[in-house]
């Protein structure tokens, strides 16, 4: 791994491909990404929190720090994946209810690229709710890795049966190329 710098933030959220997110770990860090992982609280029954910590060397956080512990280093880009249904719609509506959509909520006006691959099934994702907050995020500036042959919604009920095709790659891909320019 070369560290060139770059803080990358994964946001990840209680959906069943969360448990791999150490796959995106090592994907960034061997892109050069220090990485700083920040679950949602549901999520952290989800991920294996002492492997994560011991891959990125950095604690995993999920709640605001106290005023007397060290701060995290700023991003540079965030990637949500795998963000939920619930997450995706607060993140539009701007509401900052846990540590992960504050952060989310401050991106856009920072300035810091977000990138947003969805874990949904296509009952959610066909509701007008979670349509309209993919367009306001859309028109935010936010990536969101839905339609258009980059990601699709699997059937409602087969979540399990797609985590192993969960494509990681692709976030990284496209926030390399938001970063890079």
């Amino acid at each position: 791994m070369t560290d060139t710098g770059k803080v990358l933030y994964i946001i990840v959220c209680a959906a069943g491909p969360a448990g791999d997110v150490g796959k995106l770990v090592t994907l960034a860090q061997d892109d050069g990404w220090t990485v700083q992982i920040v679950a949602t609280p549901n999520a952290l029954d989800f991920i294996d929190v002492p492997a994560l910590e011991t891959q990125t060397g950095r604690p995993v956080r999920s709640q605001y720090r106290k005023p007397t512990e060290p701060k995290s280093p700023r991003a540079d880009a965030i990637i949500v994946a795998p963000a939920t249904y619930n997450t995706i719609n607060k993140f539009a509506q701007g509401i900052a209810d846990t540590y992960a959509l504050g952060l989310l909520a401050e991106a856009p006006g920072l300035g810091i690229p977000v990138v947003v691959l969805p874990f949904v099934n296509s009952a959610l994702a066909a509701r007008k709710p979670f349509r309209h907050s993919i367009e306001i995020l859309r028109t935010e500036g936010i990536c969101i890795l839905l339609g258009s042959g980059q990601f699709e919604p699997h059937a409602a009920g087969a979540g399990t049966e797609v985590i192993g095709t969960y494509p990681w790659h692709l976030a990284l891909a496209k926030i390399s190329i938001r970063t890079d320019s």
